[in-house]
């Protein structure tokens, strides 16, 4: 049985994939008919270019800028770029390797994780610039909570507390030529399943830590966590190598999706028909397949 959320169960906030470059992110997530926002660049040597969905979760392809900047805040103790520089190590340049939770409260999520020895780290507080296409610009200031397994190098999750949103309109970047309108499930791959409930129950803030299936309802997603053999039988993708846990996919809901497959395929992008979903494979610029379902 798959308990309703509480009030407290975190959302999803938006997800973290590595990749070689914006550019490579940039040129990739147009051919598969996203709208993709200016690059952002940290304070700490990565940069990103984001894809906002109208349900207010969004993607985040995360690229190192500033190699040297990056080192120095290894050193430092940046708990995002040291996770970062991790997984590039372990699988490379392109991959999905965070899911971003939002809280309120960062500080009591960090109180949390530390309480279940799941915590990465120190928190990470910081600012950036955010600029919408018509070039207004505002800060932005975040505040992050960092959890991870011991033996679960490959993925992370943390909290994140949007201490100053900008006030600035995304509607025309939430308008996608497939016709993308938010993320109903992100599902990861795991040889022990039954391993990851308490960290992820953790991470979320959901005190229930009965054996969910593998099955976790956040308030606007469902996360999925999936042994190598479930996971290629459901997609008709490789099993991929072993992993405590790894985030392997995204669900995307779209209106229709003949209309996205009709892009996909005026765009020259492979892409397989598994039921009611549309299954693109990882490709460079895109860390995790893409699943795309039309919801009504």
């Amino acid at each position: 049985m798959i308990r309703t959320p509480s009030s407290s169960t975190h959302p999803i906030d938006h997800l973290v994939l590595p990749t070689q470059s914006v550019e490579v992110a940039r040129r990739r997530l147009t051919s598969l008919g996203f709208l993709v926002a200016p690059t952002g660049i940290h304070p700490f040597g990565t940069e990103n270019c984001c894809v906002f969905l109208a349900d207010g979760t969004y993607l985040e392809p995360l690229a190192v800028g500033n190699q040297q900047a990056a080192m120095q805040a290894v050193a430092d103790g940046n708990v995002f770029v040291a996770r970062d520089r991790l997984y590039r190590d372990v699988l490379g340049d392109e991959g999905f390797s965070a899911v971003v939770l939002g809280t309120p409260h960062a500080d009591a999520d960090q109180a949390r994780f530390v309480d279940a020895d799941l915590s990465a780290g120190d928190m990470l507080s910081f600012s950036r610039a955010f600029t919408d296409p018509d070039g207004k610009s505002e800060i932005a200031s975040f505040t992050l909570a960092f959890a991870a397994g011991r033996k679960a190098t490959d993925a992370i999750l943390f909290a994140c507390e949007r201490v100053n949103a900008p006030k600035v309109d995304r509607a025309a970047l939430q308008a996608h030529a497939n016709g993308a309108t938010g993320i109903v499930e992100i599902v990861a791959v795991s040889d022990r399943p039954e391993e990851q409930n308490r960290l992820i129950s953790v991470a979320i803030d959901d005190p229930n830590l009965e054996d969910r299936g593998g099955v976790f309802r956040l308030p606007n997603a469902v996360l999925s966590v999936l042994d190598p053999a479930s996971f290629s039988s459901r997609f008709g993708l490789p099993l991929g190598p072993p992993t405590e846990l790894r985030f392997a996919a995204i669900v995307f809901s779209v209106a229709h999706a003949d209309a996205t497959s009709r892009l996909l395929a005026a765009n020259a992008i492979e892409h397989d028909i598994s039921g009611r979903d549309i299954v693109v494979r990882p490709a460079p610029g895109q860390g995790a397949a893409f699943i795309f379902r039309e919801i009504q």
